[in-house]
């Protein structure tokens, strides 16, 4: 058994092809199918059915999957000790981040961390928390930034910093008038929320269930951005609310609609998170230093009370 067919093996589970998982291991076809099979001859069992299309894994190669994930991240390991050892902070970091935090942090931190840390070459992608927990999982990503607490196993969240909820108000609505808001006076009804998927929109639900009985089938308008709706408020249609740093570059006659929360302020606790393996913490260390020294000066809230983008989650004060 070698780590080589652990790779090949990994690859096929994930594309569910031979030839598209040959093609990620940079072999050819028949030269990974020959491994594979010596690998289960040797442990006499069968870890692919070939006779089903897509290829799916039998029961006991689902546990050797598993397994392989586990000695093919160890076996990483070596190399990082020995990055460690060496001071070096290099080499390619596949990072996530969620939509909603990608657009307003990626630019405040991604020029100077790529100046300080030039021998990093960092692949990025912007998506949902449920397949950013995937990916972690499965080895294809070595960190991500994401809305937390998410409290899974496996899974290690090292908070960045807390970003508040903003309440955009266009004048058309009663309580545009009003200096500060109040959570209890919400009404989520007439909240416009970004699409299913996006955790900030399960945050709101969660910061005004208490209030006002969510019902999803008033909600006639969903977005993907928070350009639309800002641009619905606008248009009269009803109140949103924004995470803190997005409202930093609205314009002037937008930033007029904007009100804040008596205190505690509700806001998302933002987290750098990766597997509990802990590859790579030399360069998540480099990110998380660089990351908190740009923010800190951007958002300077103390007392905040962290929504979390979990149901079954209860929120919690951070003075």
């Amino acid at each position: 058994m070698t780590i080589t067919q652990l790779h090949y093996v990994l690859a096929v589970a994930e594309h569910k092809n031979f030839t598209k998982a040959a093609q990620k291991v940079f072999v050819t076809q028949p030269t990974l199918s020959m491994q594979i099979q010596k690998l289960e001859e040797e442990l006499d069992i069968t870890i692919f059915d070939r006779t089903k299309k897509p290829i799916q894994l039998t029961e006991v190669g689902q546990k050797i999957v598993q397994q392989a994930r586990n000695i093919v991240n160890e076996s990483d390991r070596i190399k990082d000790i020995v990055d460690q050892q060496k001071g070096f902070i290099g080499g390619i970091f596949r990072l996530g981040v969620i939509p909603t935090i990608m657009p307003t942090l990626l630019p405040m931190f991604i020029g100077n961390f790529m100046k300080k840390f030039p021998k990093v070459k960092l692949k990025i992608e912007e998506l949902h928390t449920e397949a950013i927990i995937e990916k972690l999982k499965e080895g294809h990503l070595d960190a991500a930034i994401a809305a937390t607490p998410l409290q899974i196993e496996g899974i290690k969240e090292n908070v960045l910093y807390y970003e508040p909820f903003v309440p955009y108000i266009p004048k058309e609505m009663d309580l545009h008038t009003n200096d500060k808001i109040d959570i209890d006076s919400l009404d989520i009804n007439k909240i416009l929320l970004l699409e299913d998927g996006h955790c900030f929109k399960d945050g709101i639900i969660n910061l005004c269930k208490a209030n006002r009985e969510y019902d999803g089938d008033q909600l006639q308008l969903e977005s993907g951005s928070f350009e639309t709706l800002i641009k619905l408020a606008n248009e009269g249609l009803g109140m949103t609310l924004l995470p803190y740093l997005h409202t930093l570059e609205l314009k002037d006659s937008e930033k007029k609609n904007l009100k804040m929360f008596n205190d505690p302020v509700p806001a998302r606790e933002v987290s750098l998170i990766y597997n509990r393996s802990e590859l790579k913490m030399q360069i998540i260390e480099a990110l998380r230093s660089t990351i908190a020294s740009v923010v800190k000066g951007a958002i300077t809230y103390q007392n905040v009370k962290i929504i979390s983008p979990l149901n079954h989650k209860k929120d919690f004060q951070k003075n």
